[in-house]
């Protein structure tokens, strides 16, 4: 399936896809966790709400992105599917959530959503689960 295509580049090439994975998505962990504990503590939850879905389903659908999906990332598992709720999230942060803040606050998710946007257009390299899956 063309989707899970990994490509054929070379070796550099695919230790540097590696790289991106497991540093966009390892970094995106650390903003996930504290969002899962939230959402598995007995506290009553508060998240922002930007899409107007309810506080509780945007929290779950940013664990789902930023934990669940950057794992998968991380592993080059699924990779391309993966990435559709990490670069919808960010595209989320940057032009909804912080629309108003000045680039400061903007910074980080575009890098993030670059990040992304560059390994949907790559793939995720020979150094993932994909490879192994899908090698002929």
């Amino acid at each position: 399936m063309k989707f899970f295509y990994v490509g054929k580049y070379p070796t550099k090439v695919n230790w540097t896809f590696f790289i991106i994975r497991f540093c966009a998505g390892g970094l995106m962990l650390t903003h996930g966790m504290p969002k899962l504990m939230n959402l598995i503590s007995s506290d009553p939850i508060q998240f922002g709400d930007p899409l107007g879905l309810s506080p509780e389903l945007s929290l779950i659908l940013a664990v789902l992105a930023e934990v669940v999906c950057a794992f998968f990332v991380i592993l080059g598992l699924w990779t391309r599917a993966a990435l559709i709720p990490l670069i919808i999230n960010m595209v989320v942060a940057v032009f909804v959530v912080h629309a108003e803040h000045d680039f400061g606050k903007k910074e980080l998710g575009i890098f993030y959503l670059m990040n992304y946007l560059a390994l949907m257009i790559s793939g995720p390299g020979r150094i993932s689960i994909d490879y192994l899956i899908n090698r002929k």
